[in-house]
């Protein structure tokens, strides 16, 4: 028998028998379906947090009070764990930055970068002008004249915050661009100039910021800049944090700015020598990092999962050619009987098997991208398909097939024609 007859009759074979068939080829599918599903639902992730988290630019770092703990199923991701850490004062833990240390920091630091200093206010307030009203999801922040260039925006109407701005703290604001359309419409263009309320006090609008684009981890067009000086006269309170940003001008030299900005911001934040800094710095890239691995844990999960799942697949497939060779005992008796084979009789059987476990790898794989690609569009991502895990899904489910239906391939061509075709 040629080769080309093994997969011709193996195609028949499959074709007749549907429903056992389509079992297998749903147990298969669901497998490769979770696998493909989740690791393209994770891929779309890591694109969102990449295209977010590069507009921090890899040239800045940021000055916090305390670790920033990212959480993911219950878990904290904590960052610190050298001995030196246990050095900390402990009336020093959760120690804010105040105004007055933040201040003192941009005056004193030495190296030729750029510092902000910002502050967060109401995070839910209602924006609205004479006749419309925003949802309560505006975020507003308190910033300085160089905050626009450190978070990635950009002016698409109006003006900056000036030095004069940002010390008398009055009350004038740059609005994001969802703001503005919910409020002006397409002609955002008119919001310049503009009375609006925000969280109850009137603020006269001096710039518009461009599409900055949004995502399930950050929503960075709704949103309302004033200067810090406004949101400390008008909302801080005894508990208020400020944050520091820094941008340096070539990445080669994030090292030695860190390096400094560790020296300059100890002594204001009265740390002794023998202690450990009670502040701490983020890179952007690092926070990017620490959301990556957390989503290569998930990954390594799915693949388990997946491959408990296709190893339950495979006994099922395997039981299936079982039974099969059963049914067919007189069909194999008498191909032997004509001069077929023990290899053309094994072949036949094995085309079949690893024919029904592609099957199901072809449909898992694409109902997997489609239902991995639903969170890629809740992240605003591109169309996302992992092909690494599509090329291994195929491998790995032409192996499941190989290997179920070898045993039943050579049980199959072990068979003696004369008692086969006696085989009722």
């Amino acid at each position: 028998m040629q080769l080309s007859d093994s997969l011709s009759l193996a195609f028949r074979t499959v074709k007749s028998n549907k429903l056992r068939t389509g079992i297998t080829v749903t147990i298969i599918a669901l497998g490769i379906m979770a696998l493909i599903g989740i690791i393209t639902a994770i891929s779309s992730m890591n694109q969102s947090l990449t295209e977010n988290f590069s507009t921090m630019g890899a040239n800045s770092f940021s000055i916090r009070y305390q670790d920033r703990q990212i959480r993911f199923g219950g878990r904290r991701q904590v960052k610190k764990t050298s001995l030196s850490a246990l050095k900390q004062k402990k009336s020093d833990n959760g120690k804010i930055i105040t105004y007055q240390e933040a201040k003192l920091f941009k005056e004193r630091y030495p190296f030729p970068a750029i510092v902000s200093i910002s502050i967060n206010g109401p995070q839910n307030v209602i924006v609205n002008n004479e006749d419309v009203k925003t949802n309560p999801n505006i975020a507003m922040t308190g910033v300085d004249e160089n905050y626009l260039a450190l978070s990635g925006y950009t002016l698409a109407q109006g003006r900056n915050f000036n030095k004069i701005d940002v010390q008398s703290g009055r009350s004038i604001c740059i609005i994001g661009n969802s703001v503005a359309q919910k409020l002006y419409g397409d002609n955002t263009q008119r919001a310049i100039d503009k009375i609006i309320t925000v969280a109850g006090i009137k603020y006269r609008v001096v710039g518009l910021l461009k599409d900055k684009g949004s995502s399930a981890f950050l929503n960075a067009d709704n949103v309302v800049l004033t200067t810090y000086n406004n949101i400390r006269r008008l909302f801080t309170t005894d508990g208020t944090t400020y944050n520091l940003g820094v941008m340096v001008g070539d990445i080669k030299d994030m090292d030695a700015a860190i390096s400094e900005a560790k020296g300059t911001f100890r002594p204001i934040r009265k740390v002794a020598i023998d202690e450990d800094n009670n502040f701490y710095i983020d890179k952007s890239d690092s926070i990017a990092e620490v959301f990556m691995k957390s989503l290569g844990t998930i990954t390594t999960a799915a693949a388990f999962i997946g491959l408990i799942t296709l190893i339950g697949a495979a006994i099922g497939l395997m039981n299936i050619m079982l039974v099969a060779v059963n049914e067919r005992t007189r069909e194999i008796g008498l191909i032997k009987a004509i001069g077929g084979t023990k290899k053309s009789i094994r072949t036949q059987f094995l085309f079949e098997s690893v024919l029904i476990s592609l099957i199901g790898a072809i449909f898992g794989i694409i109902s997997g991208v489609l239902i991995g690609n639903v969170v890629g569009m809740l992240l605003h991502t591109g169309f996302v398909v992992p092909w690494f895990w599509v090329a291994l899904g195929i491998v790995v489910c032409s192996a499941v097939g190989l290997f179920a239906g070898l045993y039943p391939a050579l049980k199959a061509a072990s068979l003696d024609p004369i008692v086969a075709l006696r085989y009722e």
